[in-house]
């Protein structure tokens, strides 16, 4: 049971983007079907579509972090993911990942689904608390992301790690975040799914964080609040 006075302290409410709000996976599942059938991937060795959008999700996933730790570049992420699916698929060349990677760019932010309660949350929560985004996805792509699902005109600030100059879990985004929203700490609360870059950064920065954990990981330590389902939002704010 939350105490109503614990939610009134809040005037700020920061959302997360891919997998908090926008369902990624889902959506990559969409684009990456797609191509499998444009480019008639089925010819080019023994996997299926499902062993592609697997390998696919991954491979993406390993190196966002990679990307997020200040590994690689952004070009460097969007330039060697096809390549290595298909590596990890025995594919040792395809000439067309170019074109594959232009492609899944152009499909994938266009896709509209969100996860679970995500519009019924924000619609709960939108004339109770003014809420913002801080993703550390590329500024290029979170707008068109947000029109798709037709949540944009819900956040007053998108913080994207570009406009910013740093990545979550960096202090300064979220310092930068506050500052751009006219936000204290105090009257602010964080929400993603990302134990590092939602939590532990959110944390750090002295910010109260929700950590969006459908799978129920153990947490290192007590986020402020853990919980399974965006609806469960309903009940902490």
């Amino acid at each position: 049971m939350v105490c109503p006075k614990t939610a009134m302290k809040y005037r700020h409410v920061f959302f997360d983007l891919d997998h908090t709000l926008w369902d990624f996976d889902r959506n990559a599942e969409e684009a990456l079907r797609e191509i499998y059938l444009q480019y008639s991937l089925h010819t080019h060795g023994s996997f299926s579509d499902q062993d592609f959008v697997r390998h696919f999700l991954t491979t993406n996933s390993h190196l966002w972090n990679l990307y997020n730790a200040g590994h690689i570049s952004q070009q460097e992420l969007r330039e060697s993911r096809f390549p290595k699916v298909f590596q990890a698929l025995g594919v040792e060349s395809f000439d067309a990942c170019p074109q594959l990677a232009d492609d899944y760019i152009n499909i994938s932010p266009k896709k509209p689904h969100l996860v679970p309660f995500a519009k019924e949350v924000l619609d709960y929560l939108k004339d109770r608390y003014t809420l913002h985004l801080i993703t550390n996805g590329f500024s290029d792509m979170q707008g068109i992301k947000t029109e798709s699902a037709g949540i944009t005109a819900y956040f007053t600030q998108v913080i994207t790690s570009e406009r910013a100059g740093c990545r979550k879990p960096h202090q300064k985004i979220f310092e930068y975040a506050l500052q751009s929203a006219g936000a204290l700490s105090a009257e602010s609360i964080m929400i993603g799914d990302s134990w590092e870059c939602d939590v532990m950064g959110a944390r750090n920065a002295g910010i109260d964080h929700v950590y969006y954990n459908p799978l129920g990981n153990i947490c290192e330590v007590a986020p402020t609040h853990d919980i399974r389902c965006l609806s469960e939002l309903m009940r902490i704010l």
